[in-house]
């Protein structure tokens, strides 16, 4: 089978194209615009297999996504492709609009010619798999969870933006008949994740002794998935997901943003005991800032379809995928300073 996946150089993309590549004897067309999230030092090894395709194109170019789906013919499409920060959807929402909406507009527009020009038999093996979030469901109170069925209620324009996304792949399934899948997963963390979202932020900025910035009281909750683990499951959704389903994707690790920071700061003490110059304790460098504005309270995902369905379930429990997380980062500190050496410089966005 030949995937092209879209965002294949962001985080979770490149955890999903390193899978393929060393798991299966699948071929990829990694198609990425190279933003400031989108890394080609996530596939260090990619360009060894020619299996890999790389094709820099923005999926807002239809003319350039036309001419990549001609060249090389794909069996399937995994639509990662995305702004994705809360923070910077607030600050700027506009870009978010065009990627997100935009984007996803023209892929499956383009997707769409190009299936009907199939012969039966690869268009019975086409599949246009999109890649989305639980964010578009809004916030939950103490109890309950999130599952295929939840009602749409999107808090911030990202969220907005990718529940407009989710709804036109769902028309056009239903109007084109394009054979499509959905899947909506819990907040991902791992190795190569970008260092703006929390749980990176927080283990480099206690690294340099800087403030550890928490949002209001830190009591925020989120459902954490290993990033490896989202991979595979997206692997398996493509091969073997229902035409028309949606699967939602999570971790059962549910922990305030407050227990996440105080994780790394114990594990940092264990692996890191020598601090940097001031820093008695990681825990003393936690700062409480003003809330962002809408921010969700909880989220939590029912995962049980794409268990009984499919036969995923998460591998990594929090502690121990937050402990692989915290010695990547360690280990790997070329890749995380190469990024910082660009424009971002561990600054709390919006």
């Amino acid at each position: 089978m030949k995937l092209l996946v879209t965002g294949g150089a962001g985080f979770i993309g490149s955890a999903l194209v390193r899978y393929i590549l060393n798991a299966t004897d699948d071929e990829i067309v990694n198609v990425d615009c190279l933003t400031y999230a989108g890394n080609l030092d996530s596939l260090p090894c990619a360009s060894e297999f020619d299996r890999y395709a790389f094709e820099q194109v923005d999926i807002c170019d239809h003319q350039s996504l036309t001419k990549v789906f001609a060249k090389h013919q794909p069996d399937a499409v995994m639509h990662l492709a995305a702004e994705s920060h809360v923070d910077r959807s607030i600050e700027g929402p506009a870009q978010f609009i065009q990627t997100n909406i935009v984007g996803t507009f023209n892929l499956l527009d383009v997707s769409r010619r190009y299936y009907e020009n199939l012969s039966e038999e690869k268009r019975s093996i086409f599949r246009f798999h999109h890649i989305s979030t639980d964010e578009v469901y809004g916030d939950l109170d103490e109890g309950g969870f999130f599952t295929e069925e939840t009602p749409y209620a999107p808090s911030s324009p990202y969220s907005a933006s990718k529940a407009s996304s989710d709804h036109l792949v769902r028309a056009w399934g239903r109007t084109y008949n394009l054979p499509v899948v959905i899947t909506n997963c819990s907040n991902n963390y791992g190795p190569y994740h970008f260092p703006e979202k929390l749980i990176p932020h927080m283990i480099l900025n206690a690294l340099s002794g800087k403030e550890l910035p928490i949002y209001g009281d830190g009591q925020q909750i989120r459902d954490w998935l290993y990033v490896e683990d989202h991979a595979k499951a997206l692997y398996t959704v493509v091969t073997q997901g229902g035409l028309g389903e949606t699967y939602n994707i999570g971790g059962y690790n549910e922990k305030t943003n407050l227990e996440v920071v105080h994780k790394i700061c114990e594990l940092l003490e264990e692996l890191v005991p020598e601090k940097p110059s001031g820093v008695k304790h990681y825990v003393d460098l936690i700062t409480y800032v003003k809330d962002r504005p809408g921010h969700d309270l909880r989220y939590a995902i029912d995962a049980s379809k794409i268990t009984a369905e499919l036969g995923w379930k998460p591998e990594e429990s929090f502690d121990s995928g937050i402990r692989k997380t915290v010695q990547w980062y360690l280990q790997n500190e070329s890749w995380w300073e190469r990024v910082l050496s660009g424009t971002y410089k561990l600054e709390r966005i919006g």
